[in-house]
Parts: C-alpha cells; sequence; structure tokens
C-alpha cells in the first residue's frame, strides 16, 4: 500500500511538473488595469400579443422563454445583466395605467442564473405595450459609471402608449451622449413594428434584428450580449464607395452602412506585411424580400485581382446573412536596413442578390454590419487558418503531449494494480 501512494505521488509529480513547464504562466505586472465589468438589460415584451402561436409552431411567450433560457446559460461571466418587462402585469383597459406598466424583473448586476430563469418562467402574456417607458426605466437602470452599456429590445409590436414616440425617446437617449447602444428584436413583425424598431435602433448607433423561429431569437441575443463585453465593437457609421478609389480607409472595428438590391459597396484596408486580415460582412433584410438571395465579400488589390472571397446563400428563414475572409499578408524576406515596410492596400467589396416583391420599397439600402480587423499573422503563410487555432498550435501540442504521458501512467499504475491484485 506505501508504495502504491508513493507511486500515485511520484505520478501526480510528473504531471504537475510537465504542466508547469509546458502551460503559460503569467506574471502579475503583465495583469491589465481592470476594466468595469459592461452592462447588459434584456427588456422583454409581455404584452397580450405574445400569446399568438406562430413561432416554430409554440407561442412567441413560449419561445422568447426559451430563447432567454438558452441565453442565460452562456452569459459570460464578466457581463452584469439585468431583465426588465413592459406589458407583464396590468391587463385591463385603463390606457393611462397600462402605459405606466414596466418594471425590472431581475436588477443588473453579476448574474444568478437560477433567479433569473425562475423569474422568467413566471410570466405570462398579459397587457399593453409601453416601449418608450420601458426604454426610458432600462436607461436609468443602467446609469453611472463608465462601463459599456446596451438594451435589448424583443418586441412583437410597435409601441401603443403614443404620443411618447420610443424612436425619439432612443433620440433622446442618443443626446445625453451616454454611449447607450438599443438593439432590438421583432418578433414576426409587420411593415409598421419594423419601421418603428429600425429608427429605434438606428437612433443608438444598434441593430435591428427580425427574428421568425426560436432558434434565431437566441443565437442573435447571445451574440448581442457577447458584443457588449468586447470593447471594440461599438458601431461607426461609414458609407462605401461605387469604386475602391474611392472607398473610405477603414481601421479595424465595426462599421455600419446601407446597400442598394443588388448593389456593390467597397471598402479600403491597410495591411502591413505580416499581418492578417479577417474581415466579415452582415446584411439584415428589414423588409418582405422574395427567397434565394446572397452574400459576397471580396478582398482585391486595387489593381482588381483578386485575393480570396467569402459567401452565404439564403432562403427566407432567416432575416440576416453573413459571411466572412481572412488574408495573410506574408513577411518580407530581406527589409533593405531600417526601412518601414510599405501597406498593401486591400479593397473589399461587399455585395448581395436581394430582390423585393413589387409592392416593397427599395429604399433606403439594407442595413450592413462590416467587421474589421488586423492582427499578426500566422507563423508560415501556408497557415493561412490554422483550424481556428493561429498561433495557439503549441499549446494544443503541450496539451497533447500531457495527456499522452497521463494516459501511459494510468495504464501502468493500472496494470500494476492488477498485478499486485493477483498475486495476492
Amino acid at each position: 500500500m506505501i508504495t502504491r501512494k508513493r507511486l500515485a505521488t511520484g505520478a501526480c509529480a510528473l504531471l504537475a511538473a510537465l504542466s508547469a513547464v509546458l502551460l503559460p504562466t503569467s506574471a502579475a505586472a503583465d495583469e491589465p488595469v481592470a476594466k468595469e465589468s459592461p452592462k447588459v438589460e434584456l427588456v422583454l415584451d409581455v404584452s397580450g400579443s405574445m400569446r399568438a402561436k406562430d413561432i416554430d409552431g409554440k407561442s412567441r411567450m413560449a419561445a422568447a422563454k426559451q430563447a432567454f433560457n438558452e441565453v442565460l446559460d452562456a452569459v459570460p461571466e464578466e457581463v452584469q445583466l439585468g431583465i426588465r418587462t413592459l406589458g407583464a402585469d396590468y391587463p385591463g383597459q385603463d390606457r393611462k395605467r397600462g402605459c405606466k406598466d414596466t418594471r425590472q424583473l431581475y436588477p443588473v448586476g453579476p448574474l444568478d442564473r437560477t433567479e433569473a430563469k425562475t423569474a422568467v418562467a413566471t410570466l405570462a402574456p398579459t397587457g399593453w405595450t409601453p416601449i418608450g417607458p420601458a426604454l426610458l426605466g432600462a436607461a436609468e437602470d443602467l446609469e453611472g459609471g463608465d462601463a459599456t452599456r446596451r438594451i435589448v429590445l424583443i418586441t412583437d409590436g410597435e409601441d401603443t402608449c403614443a404620443p411618447l414616440d420610443p424612436c425619439q425617446v432612443a433620440r433622446e437617449i442618443a443626446a445625453k451622449g451616454i454611449h447607450l447602444v438599443i438593439d432590438t428584436l421583432g418578433l414576426v413583425p409587420d411593415a409598421k413594428t419594423r419601421q418603428q424598431l429600425t429608427c429605434i435602433a438606428e437612433a443608438t448607433g444598434g441593430t435591428y434584428t427580425s427574428v421568425h423561429r426560436t432558434e434565431d431569437l437566441s443565437r442573435r441575443v447571445r451574440q448581442l450580449v457577447d458584443r457588449a463585453a468586447d470593447p471594440v465593437v461599438t458601431p461607426v457609421a461609414t458609407e462605401g464607395a461605387v469604386r475602391c478609389a474611392d472607398a473610405p480607409l477603414l481601421k479595424p472595428g465595426l462599421f455600419t452602412d446601407r446597400e442598394a438590391f443588388g448593389q456593390h459597396r467597397w471598402y479600403r484596408v491597410e495591411l502591413l506585411p505580416g499581418q492578417e486580415l479577417r474581415a466579415s460582412v452582415s446584411v439584415s433584410a428589414d423588409r418582405a424580400v422574395n427567397d434565394d438571395y446572397g452574400v459576397l465579400l471580396r478582398a482585391v488589390t486595387r489593381h482588381g485581382r483578386e485575393i480570396v472571397r467569402g459567401s452565404e446563400a439564403g432562403d427566407g428563414r432567416t432575416d440576416v446573412i453573413s459571411t466572412g475572409l481572412r488574408y495573410p499578408k506574408p513577411e518580407l524576406d530581406d527589409e533593405p536596413g531600417d526601412a518601414k515596410p510599405a501597406a498593401e492596400t486591400v479593397c473589399l467589396q461587399v455585395s448581395n442578390s436581394f430582390s423585393a416583391p413589387p409592392s416593397v420599397k427599395t429604399t433606403p439600402g439594407m442595413p450592413i454590419e462590416l467587421t474589421v480587423d488586423v492582427v499578426d499573422g500566422p507563423s508560415a503563410a501556408s497557415d493561412v487558418a490554422s483550424f481556428g487555432l493561429g498561433r495557439g498550435w503549441w499549446l494544443l501540442g503541450a496539451l497533447v503531449l500531457v495527456g499522452f504521458v497521463a494516459g501511459l501512467l494510468w495504464g501502468w499504475l493500472s496494470r500494476w494494480r492488477v498485478a499486485v491484485w493477483r498475486t495476492h
């Protein structure tokens, strides 16, 4: 028994030594200064219209609850999250009371997933749709500090409490300069709802998404919550050109634009040797469109030679379609003296093949989100994608080696224990 314990102790010590040598360690001096945690408040419509059963064969409320449970499971630890409702408590016909029916269901702060899920489970479609008052309440919930702040509004209809216009409320929030972004999601929306929610989002630099499936709702809300945790993705309005020579020069970040049906838009990015360009684009169908469409993102040289492309096709089952690309520029073999290497101008072309029924207006164009990032390129030009690992291959190799050694030791110990058992 003593010998067995000594062998087990020795095996653990060997594994610990291997881990200490192969896995990265961090020095306290290199730790970044702690930043205030980002804040997000989900604002959910619980009005009577949420009883409609037109999302995956179940009610809009049931779809929203399912999506919320999935989102709550995936909220990053660093995000402070809260939940506010509108139309959840007053079932009567008194308009004055109905238009005050908004409350904070779960306070903005560190997330207790069980408590938040329990609170959401108690909701049932009830009353009015006071979007304007709910946005004002959510803005107050997020007040204070310098943290990234985001409101995600999920509703199935337009506001029923005018003259407090929710679009004007969003403009007033934006005018305060508090950097609060409002993203909107419409559940099976009609034309008026699309128009109102688009106006709310655009007033604060947010995004609008139309949702017809539970899966799409869950995925989009998770994306927006994750975005709040990333300080570099504050959308910046830009305007693409009809040719590369006139295109705006973009730095790494998130950019918004509009593109007409079947249009091409051009943007420019500068790339140094040894760097990698990563770009993605999402086009939102904020109005009724014909089935079967696609989006194309191309990187070309100033002279028109294509470098790489990304494309995606859709069939009308979603209102957002995305694609992306990566282009690593190899390092120079011989750099003359101390001369700074020249940057290459890469032209990004965004195209779409959307079309609309005759009764649908094609202006203004559809919303575009273009993400641009420039990072250190892979070690070798042939390692274009690195299977998503980039320079992390060495860490994967270290983990494989540790696992291999652990497997050998465990197998040897198991055989030794069986031999001892048979002997006795």
